[in-house]
């Protein structure tokens, strides 16, 4: 069973918003599946060098794949649960009604940037698509490991925009 850390000691500022619609735990899910995946072919990958003196040439190419898009996974939950790293020691000496202002322009900021990456990661699959790019250490279409930036990056993008909204929300309410 998880202890959670007493209210004063949780990390993020007290903005006094709801939590979040969707549980953080679709990501902590989702991340516990492919660390195990990770885990289990780099495990298969050392029984086999070690008894063989050969290894899965696939393993490095997934790993590299599966880390980008657990850090993309880890991300999307931070801000969900109001844990993205930032400075506040300044911010927490403020008054609540500017820490909530500063909060809603650092989340608009956030929301513009993962909105461009998530464009910019659509052009960038598509060209690989398009341009038949393959991957340099096995040779599979390229496009299939680019095609996760995108879309996590808009599940980034709605988890900031759901934070954005509950915060701006628990400002009329209080």
């Amino acid at each position: 069973m998880a202890v959670s850390e007493p209210p004063e000691r949780q990390p993020g500022l007290k903005l006094g918003e709801a939590p979040p619609r969707l549980p953080v735990t679709l990501e902590g899910a989702a991340v516990a599946l492919l660390m195990a995946v990770l885990a289990a072919i780099t495990f298969a990958n050392v029984l086999v060098r070690y008894f063989t003196e050969r290894s899965f040439a696939f393993t490095e190419e997934y790993s590299v794949a599966l880390m980008v898009v657990l850090t993309l996974l880890g991300a999307s939950a931070a801000f969900a649960a109001d844990r993205h790293i930032r400075m506040t020691y300044f911010v927490e000496k403020l008054r609540p009604a500017v820490q909530r202002r500063i909060e809603l322009v650092v989340l608009g900021a956030s929301l513009l940037l993962f909105s461009l990456v998530t464009w910019y990661g659509a052009r960038l699959a598509w060209d690989e698509y398009r341009f038949e790019v393959l991957s340099p250490g096995l040779g599979v279409p390229q496009w299939q490991y680019t095609v996760t930036l995108p879309v996590i990056a808009a599940l980034i993008s709605l988890r900031i925009l759901g934070r954005l909204v509950r915060v701006a929300r628990a400002r009329r309410s209080i």
